[in-house]
């Protein structure tokens, strides 16, 4: 990300309440300083320091993005969201960063959705972006995906199966299940995501995060969990 970009803080009206998380929607080319993937305008990234990271790296690619514009929905999905984080874009034209919406967890959006269903437009906003998600996924490859969790982890259970599955492989995202490895259902690549998933949904990482954590010290403090998770799903069959 540009120096001069990152060293202009944002406005009174952008700038976040404490323990609030912050994402960059850059306006030029950068590169994901612990992966090295290639971010191009109009990404999201999220600043440790200097250094610019991608939402995959910086934990926070389960969230969905949130346009700012309906008050009612934003709050909700905030609300509701044990994890989110405000996106600010830097405009040229007024020399200032300004929100441009939230990331904020997809459960959490749906269920302020249902709330907002009386609303016509947000009724509108739910068919478009169910649209968006069925034409991201590949449902049969996410259907082999699951069945390799199934095989490495016999006791995850079924409908974690699939939501790990769809989240890793949905198209486009640079996840692990669209890389090299994932599409080849190595095991490595399995167990990435099945770690992903425990940390976000089975301990209290995502509470941390919020809190002002640090990603190391975060997972550091929930890794004996993870892994106590993941070998329970190794020892036996989900429960019929």
């Amino acid at each position: 990300m540009d120096a001069k970009v990152v060293g202009n803080g944002p406005s009174e009206s952008a700038r976040p309440k404490r323990h609030e998380i912050v994402v960059f929607w850059i306006i030029r080319d950068t590169a994901c300083a612990e992966c090295g993937s290639e971010l191009g305008k109009g990404r999201f990234i999220r600043l440790e320091g200097e250094q610019a990271l991608c939402l995959e790296c910086a934990d926070l690619d389960h969230l969905v993005f949130l346009p700012r514009g309906d008050t009612a929905l934003t709050r909700r999905a905030t609300k509701y969201s044990t994890l989110w984080a405000v996106v600010v874009r830097f405009s040229r034209s007024r020399k200032r960063y300004e929100r441009q919406g939230v990331l904020v967890e997809e459960s959490a959006l749906a269920r302020a959705e249902r709330e907002c269903l009386a609303d016509t437009e947000a009724r509108a906003l739910a068919r478009e972006r169910a649209a968006e998600r069925k034409a991201e996924l590949d449902e049969e490859y996410i259907e082999a995906f699951a069945q390799h969790i199934g095989e490495f982890f016999p006791g995850c259970p079924l409908a974690e199966q699939h939501a790990i599955a769809e989240h890793a492989c949905r198209k486009y995202s640079g996840r692990i299940g669209r890389s090299a490895a994932g599409k080849r259902f190595e095991a490595d690549a399995v167990n990435l995501a099945l770690r992903a998933h425990v940390r976000h949904a089975h301990t209290r990482y995502d509470e941390f995060l919020i809190q002002g954590w640090g990603r190391g010290e975060a997972r550091a403090e929930v890794e004996s969990k993870v892994d106590e998770v993941l070998r329970r799903w190794e020892a036996k069959p989900p429960p019929r």
